[in-house]
Formats: structure tokens, C-alpha cells, sequence
């Protein structure tokens, strides 16, 4: 089955088949008693049949029959009761037979088979058609639907009026079917009876004779063909394989002509192989050239959510389209290797590719992709840190300048009262004692306008995208309170001239005013760091804003008792007050602050402690998770990058160390490549533990030195160095199959090479080279030299690989055996002559192929003065050119 599954084989084109068209009810039709006859003629070999494809089927038993006719296998014991559950348990066991044998069932399911869903019944036997009795036809390098047709055309090339394209309308005059009965059995139908414009007759004649002499059941109907604009290709191809699995017996001619059709299809092969080359290093190169501007575009997003959309993007390309296109990368050194083999086997010149697509070119091409893929990805991570930076300090600056415009709110206006005029002594005394009260008060608020500055600044710095507006928020801040400054020095100078004539002041209301104030400011502080938004990326950090918390709560005492103190003052103003009936407005004229409003911000003090232990044990787990994130990862990465470098150091040994034969050694290889294949779920859950890391924003890990990048490298190498290996080795055995070179002469040339490989690295450069052909006996000079250099190492890299040499090592020790071959298919073809005629070459050769080698035969005369005649000689250098043949 993998030769099957490898092949983009018909099995597949399950997805062309348009299941709706079986509604059409002459396809339908048609299909029906077609493969009604199928089933039976295989069937009738158990002693039974159906009648009703659809019904017979709904059970399971006929079907399981059925597949144990065709396999010639056994399958699982049938349930032999009649609820539905038997008959969906059989046709299950059907199905799962089908599948093991590598069938993809599409939209098939036991219940439909048991309802008796005509389409997918049809659809299903469809497929069991295609697997037991089309996939397996072989014709040339072809199979399946591709094969079947093939031999149709070759079967049928003689015969005029015939011309095979498909398996629909091809077939509806009937002279193809008769010509292929006609081709192997002309004592049955006498062709030359036949009409085109009779296909009725033809039909009937074919449908007869093939079910009287060939034992091939009637499965179509000539007037279900011919009343039908296009006849059913299922049907036509099920019938048409059972020609084939009745003539599949060959003949000698055949078997030389297949020969030669085998050199020209390499020859076709080749140059097929140069173009596919040309294409995909095209589209890779353009694939690169359009990609790498991408990468290289570092215009920064405004927002946080921009940049994530860029990451996500940078991931799909990770993810999905780049690793399709490592693959085309590898497969194209690959075919590139390959086809250099082939031509050097078949004495052809080295294939040199258009400039700017040499295997070279695409790995510079690679790299500049992924530096700059490196390169975007370090952006992408830095811009997203300076965005996080940057919203955490715009919404700090924001709250600070809340605060600070709210406290200012009033100033300027309380500032330029001009009430000291017409104030008393005592009002007057008052008016300074608060006046010295707002100094204080606006001497505490000189950091926080520093700090709102700072923020500004940095802000700035970062280029955040509003920088605009925040600094025209803060230069307003500035200009507010470099007025304010230049108001309250002009009112201290005001009230400082009449304090002269006011003696009266109110030590109470000014020890009150002077110990609120700051107090009032240590709370607003207090609140302010309280509700102060947090970034930390590590345990520690948040341990730090812990303790920092917690040295907080532990001053919370003495903050009650400067509280308690403060209310005190208040409680004593209001005893004497009480006591001696002063005659008061009732407020303090040195502060703003009341006893409520102390009252009310403490309770907020102690309101917000709770709140923000709260998000320090959330701030924490998430850490603690971010912790286990990065020790998950770390673990595997310490696992897996080892395992990949191990991995590449036993490749290594391999393909240089001389174990067993070299089927030994590619069977090795591919055990080792289904392992590391296998390997790959383990690679994808690394990559689902990085996305975790990356979602969670962290960007560091102190348990691992590798990061996914390490490992994706190490990776593609791997999966890269064992594909090569195993192509080098598969070359070889080519190479050897080829030129007959024993397993003793390999060992020969592999000691030898490794031998004066030095550097054990799998290949020579021109010094080691010309040293082993020294110690083989070659006299080099620099001539002689240069021409072997350019045998080796066409591309003149300046190196030489163990293919190479083996090459050039069997060319010294070739044999005859391609010549043999040549020989034995010229006497079939030549019979009693020691010539071939033209005429002889169309009746044995593929059209195409025959012209092709009649062509390359005219400028040769036979023996006896024949035109276009080849003795064995002629017809060698026709095929081959000036070669050793």
C-alpha cells in the first residue's frame, strides 16, 4: 500500500467524484447493473448473488462475502442476527476491512448502507472496484485509471477509427471494445465487418463475445450506452478491467518494446525532471523574494492589540506556510541530486540550471530569508515590551494628573481674593496661618508634579503614539503651578505687610491645620499607591512588592494614633469652644480639611488594604503559573534539543561508516527517519508549551539555554540531513545497479574515500582527492587532473561527494550489461533480419516513441542499401548517441 498511497494515485480522485451526479438516472442506471454484474462474477464463485444491489447488501453478509471472494482473505465472524444492530455491526466489520487495506471511506457509513442509500451503496462498491481490481493494474510507470487507460491506447493503436482518450465517449460507437477483443482473440470477431456508424451491432457483437468465449459478464446495455450523451465512466472502467485482467498475459515483442520504451522514457523522464526543476526553484525564489519584504517591515503599531495581531500573523507563517516550503526546498536538492545521477547514468552532460537557480543560489536566498525572519521576530517582542511599558505609564501619568488637577481645582481663584483688606486682626491672622498651611500643603505637592514631568519625559522618550496630547496636559500642569508658585509668593507678601497689625492667632486651629495637612497628604498618597497599577515578570518582583506591602500595613498603627491625635486638636477646639462660648463661624480658616473628610479618606485607606492584598495573591499565582510554564518548557527543550543533536551525529556516522549492504544501510536510514518522524508530536507539544509562554508575555527562562527557535532550527536540519542521507544512499544503489558494481568493490570505494577523507565529513575537497587517485596509480598531471574534476564536480564547488566517486570509479569498471539488453531487444524486434524496418518500430512502439526513434534513424542505411533500415550499430547510436554501445 505505499507504493499506492505515494502515488497521487485514483484512489484519491475520490474527492473529483461529484456523488450528486448519481441522481442522474441513466448514470445511475447504468451503474447499477454494472456493478450488480461485478459483485456476481465474483459472487457465483460462493454459489450466490444479488438482485438488488441496494437491498442484498443491507444485511452485511453478501457484502463480507463478497470482500472475502476478491481478497482471498478471511474476515471477522458475521453477527447472523436480524435487528438493525447485527446488520450495522456487519457492514462495520465490511468497512473496516476496506479501510485496513488503505481505503479513505468518504462520507460512507454503515447506518446509510443498512437504510439502503442507493448513492453511497453505489459509492461504496465503487471503491472496493477501484481497490481490488483497478489499483493494481501496472502499465509501464503507470497504474490505476492512468494504467488502465494506457494499455487501452496501446491495445488499440493499430485499429482505425479507435482513438481511446477516456473511459466515456471513447467507448460509445463500441469499436473499442471489439478491437481489444480483436488484438488478442481475431479468431473471434472478423474487424473488418465492423462500421463506425453502427455502435448498436458493435456493441452487441463485443457484449456477446466477451460473455460466451472470455467468461466476461454482460455489464453494460448497448442501448443505455448509446441513448446517453456522456455513458458513465464507472461503469465503462469496471467493465474495461476485466478485459485487462483477462489479456494481462504479455508477449515477447512487447516485453522488447517495452524495453526501448524505457529508454526513451528516461530520456522524456530527464528533461521532465529539468523543467519540475526549473519551476519550483522559480516559485520558491519568488516565494522568498515576496516574503522577505514582509520581514523586514518594522513600521511599529499604536496599540497593544496591533502588535499582538502581528505576532499571531508572524505565527501562521511559522506554522503553516513556511514549513510547506522547507519541504519544496529539501524535495528540490533532492530532485536536483537525482537527476544528476540519472543523467550521469546515462552518459549525458550534467544538467546546469538557469542562472540565479543553482542549489547555491536558493540556500543564500534561504538564509537571507531567515535572518530577516530572525530579525522581525526580536522586533516584534521588543515593540510589544515597549508597548506594555508604555500603556502602564500612560495610565500612571493619567491618574497622577487626575489627582493633581483635582487638588489644584480653586487654587488660583483662593490665591487672588483680595479678603485681607477689609479682614479684622484675628481674620487677618487666620488668613496668614492658612496661608502657611497651603505652602506646606503645595511644597508636598512638588513631587508629584516632578513625577507627572518624569512621566511626560518618558513617555516622550518611548515615542508613545498620544505623546500630543500628554505633553500638552502636562505643560498646562506646569504652567498652573509655576502661577500658582508665582501667586502664593505674591499673597505671602500681602499678609506678611498687615501681619504687623494682627496679633491674635488661634494656636489650636494652626497645630490642627499644620498636622492635617501632611497627614491629609500621606493618606492621599497612601490611596494613590494603593490603587497604583503593577507590571512584574518574575516570583521575585512580586515577592518585593509584597514585603513593600506589608512594611506599609506595619505603619498603619502609627498612622491611627497621628489620626486619634489630629481629631484630638479637633475635639479640643470644640471644648473650649463649648466652654467659653466663642463666638466661631464654625470652620477652621487655616485648612480646608475637616474631621469627615480625615475620617472618610482613612476608612478608603483601609478599604483599599484588603483590595490590594487581593490582587498581590493574584499577581502572584499568575507568576507561580508563569514559573510552572517555564519549567514545562524548559524540561522538554532539555530533552529534545540533546535528542536532535544525538540524532544528527548517528546520520553522520552512518553514512560514513561501511555496516552491511547498502540496503542495509538505506533500511537503517529509514528507521531512523520513521522514528524521528515519529518524534514530531513531541516537537508540536514544545510549540504549544512556547505559544503558552508567549500568550503569557514571558520573556525569559532561567532553566534552559535553548529556545523554540534552537529547536526549529535543529529540526529542519534533522529532517533535512536524513532525507539527503537517504537520497545518497538510494543514488548509490542506483549507481551500483547500474554499472554492476559488486558489494566488495563498494566496500572498496567507501574504505578508500573514507580513507583520505580527513576531516570525516562525508566529502573530499580537490587536495584529498587527487592524493587517493595518486595512491591508486593514476600519473596526473594538472590537465588530466582538471578534466577529472570536471567529471566529479560539474558544479565546481570544489568538493567531491561519495556518489561522485563511485560514479567515476564505476566508469573505470563499467560493464556491458545495458548493451546486453540493447542486443537482446534488437533480435526481437529483427528476427531472422540483421536489420529493423520503420514500419516495424510503429507496429511494436507507441506512436509518440516510434516517431521518435524513426526520426533519430534517418540518417542511417541499413546492410543491403535499405532507406531508414538499422543494423544492430545504427540502431545502438540512434538510442544512445556516440556512446560506449
Amino acid at each position: 500500500m505505499e507504493h499506492y498511497d505515494g502515488e497521487n494515485d485514483y484512489m484519491h480522485q475520490e474527492d473529483d467524484w461529484d456523488r450528486d451526479l448519481l441522481l442522474d438516472p441513466a448514470w445511475e442506471k447504468q451503474q447499477r447493473k454494472t456493478f450488480t454484474a461485478w459483485c456476481n462474477s465474483h459472487l457465483r464463485k460462493a454459489g450466490t448473488q444479488i438482485e438488488n444491489i441496494e437491498e442484498d447488501f443491507r444485511d452485511g453478509l453478501k457484502l463480507m462475502l463478497l470482500l472475502e471472494v476478491i481478497s482471498g482473505e478471511r474476515l471477522a465472524k458475521p453477527e447472523r442476527g436480524k435487528m438493525r444492530v447485527h446488520k450495522i455491526s456487519n457492514v462495520n466489520k465490511a468497512l473496516n476491512f476496506i479501510a485496513s487495506k488503505g481505503v479513505k471511506l468518504v462520507s460512507i457509513g454503515a447506518e446509510e448502507i443498512v437504510d439502503g442509500n442507493a448513492k453511497m451503496t453505489l459509492g461504496m462498491i465503487w471503491t472496493i472496484i477501484l481497490r481490488f481490481a483497478i489499483q493494481d493494474i501496472s502499465v509501464e510507470e503507470t497504474s490505476a485509471k492512468e494504467g488502465l487507460l494506457l494499455w487501452c491506447q496501446r491495445k488499440t493503436a493499430p485499429y482505425k477509427n479507435v482513438n481511446i482518450q477516456n473511459f466515456h465517449i471513447s467507448w460509445k460507437d463500441g469499436l473499442g471494445f471489439c478491437a481489444l477483443i480483436h488484438r488478442h482473440r481475431p479468431e473471434l470477431i472478423d474487424y473488418g465487418k465492423l462500421r463506425k456508424d453502427d455502435p448498436m451491432t458493435n456493441l452487441n457483437t463485443a457484449f456477446d463475445v466477451a460473455e460466451k468465449y472470455l467468461d466476461i459478464p454482460k455489464m453494460l446495455d448497448a442501448e443505455d450506452i448509446v441513448g446517453t450523451a456522456r455513458p458513465d465512466e464507472k461503469a465503462i472502467m469496471t467493465y474495461v478491467s476485466s478485459f485487462y485482467h483477462a489479456f494481462s498475459g504479455a508477449q515477447k515483442a512487447e516485453t522488447a518494446a517495452n524495453r526501448i520504451c524505457k529508454v526513451l522514457a528516461v530520456n522524456q523522464e530527464n528533461e521532465q525532471l529539468m523543467e519540475d526543476y526549473e519551476k519550483l526553484a522559480s516559485d520558491l525564489l519568488e516565494w522568498i523574494r515576496c516574503t522577505i519584504p514582509w520581514l523586514e517591515n518594522r513600521l511599529p503599531e499604536n496599540t497593544m492589540q496591533a502588535m499582538q495581531q502581528k505576532l499571531e500573523d508572524f505565527r501562521d507563517y511559522r506554522r503553516l506556510h513556511k514549513p510547506p516550503k522547507v519541504q519544496e526546498k529539501c524535495q528540490l536538492e533532492i530532485n536536483f541530486n537525482t537527476l544528476q545521477t540519472k543523467l550521469r547514468l546515462s552518459n549525458r552532460p550534467a544538467f546546469m540550471p538557469s542562472e540565479g537557480k543553482m542549489v547555491s543560489d536558493i540556500n543564500n536566498a534561504w538564509g537571507s530569508l531567515e535572518g530577516a525572519e530572525k530579525g522581525y521576530e526580536e522586533w516584534l517582542l521588543n515593540e510589544i515590551r515597549r508597548l506594555e511599558r508604555l500603556d502602564h505609564l500612560a495610565e500612571k501619568f493619567r491618574q497622577k494628573a487626575a489627582i493633581h488637577e483635582a487638588w489644584t481645582e480653586g487654587k488660583e481663584d483662593l490665591l487672588q481674593k483680595l479678603d485681607y483688606e477689609t479682614a479684622s486682626l484675628s481674620e487677618i491672622k487666620a488668613l496668614l496661618k492658612k496661608h502657611e498651611a497651603f505652602e506646606s500643603d503645595l511644597a508636598a505637592h512638588q513631587d508629584r508634579v516632578e513625577q507627572i514631568a518624569a512621566i511626560a519625559q518618558e513617555l516622550n522618550e518611548l515615542d508613545y503614539y498620544d505623546s500630543p496630547s500628554v505633553n500638552a496636559r502636562c505643560q498646562r500642569i506646569c504652567d498652573q503651578w509655576d502661577a500658582l508658585g508665582a501667586m502664593t509668593v505674591k499673597r505671602t507678601e500681602a499678609l506678611q505687610r498687615t501681619e504687623k497689625l494682627l496679633e491674635t492667632i488661634d494656636q489650636l486651629y494652626l497645630e490642627f491645620a499644620k498636622r492635617a495637612a501632611p497627614f491629609n497628604n500621606w493618606m492621599e498618597g497612601a490611596m494613590e499607591d494603593l490603587q497604583d497599577t503593577f507590571i512584574v515578570h518574575t516570583i521575585e518582583e512580586i515577592q518585593g512588592l509584597s514585603t513593600a506591602h506589608e512594611q506599609f500595613k506595619a505603619t498603619l498603627p502609627e498612622a491611627d494614633k497621628e489620626r486619634q491625635a489630629i481629631l484630638g486638636i479637633h475635639n479640643e477646639i470644640a471644648k473650649i469652644v463649648q466652654t467659653y462660648h466663642v463666638n466661631m463661624a464654625g470652620t477652621n480658616p487655616y485648612t480646608t480639611i475637616n474631621p469627615q473628610e480625615i475620617n472618610a479618606k482613612w476608612d478608603k485607606v483601609r478599604q483599599l488594604v484588603p483590595q490590594r492584598d487581593q490582587a498581590l495573591i493574584e499577581e502572584h499565582a499568575r507568576q507561580q503559573n508563569n514559573e510552572r510554564l517555564r519549567r514545562q518548557f524548559a524540561t522538554q527543550a532539555n530533552i529534545i534539543g540533546p535528542w536532535i543533536q544525538t540524532k544528527m551525529e548517528e546520520i553522520g556516522r552512518i553514512s560514513i561508516e561501511m555496516h552491511g549492504t547498502l540496503e542495509d544501510q538505506l533500511t537503517h536510514l529509514r528507521q531512523y527517519e520513521k522514528s524521528i518522524v515519529n518524534y514530531k508530536p513531541k516537537i508540536d507539544q514544545l510549540e504549544g508549551d512556547h505559544q503558552l509562554i508567549q500568550e503569557a508575555l514571558i520573556f525569559d527562562n532561567k532553566h534552559t539555554n535553548y529556545t523554540m527557535e534552537h529547536i526549529r532550527v535543529g529540526w529542519e536540519q534533522l529532517l533535512t540531513t536524513i532525507a539527503r542521507t537517504i537520497n545518497e544512499i538510494e543514488n548509490q544503489i542506483l549507481t551500483r545497479d547500474a554499472k554492476g558494481i559488486s558489494q566488495e568493490q563498494l566496500n572498496e570505494f567507501r574504505a578508500s574515500f573514507n580513507h583520505f577523507d580527513r576531516k570525516r565529513t562525508g566529502i573530499m575537497d580537490a587536495e584529498d582527492f587527487k592524493t587517493c587517485l595518486i595512491s591508486m596509480g593514476y600519473n596526473l598531471g594538472e590537465n588530466e587532473f582538471s578534466r577529472i574534476m570536471s567529471v566529479v564536480d560539474p558544479n565546481r564547488m570544489g568538493i567531491v561527494t561519495f556518489q561522485a566517486f563511485i560514479d567515476f570509479m564505476s566508469r573505470e569498471t563499467a560493464d556491458t550489461d545495458t548493451a546486453d539488453q540493447v542486443m537482446a531487444s534488437f533480435k526481437v524486434l529483427a528476427g531472422d533480419k540483421n536489420y529493423i524496418l520503420a514500419d516495424e518500430l510503429r507496429r511494436e512502439l507507441p506512436p509518440d516513441q516510434a516517431e521518435y526513434c524513426i526520426v533519430r534513424m534517418a540518417p542511417y542505411t541499413g546492410p543491403d542499401g535499405v532507406p531508414g533500415a538499422l543494423d544492430y550499430m545504427s540502431f545502438s547510436t540512434a538510442l544512445y548517441g556516440e556512446s560506449d554501445l
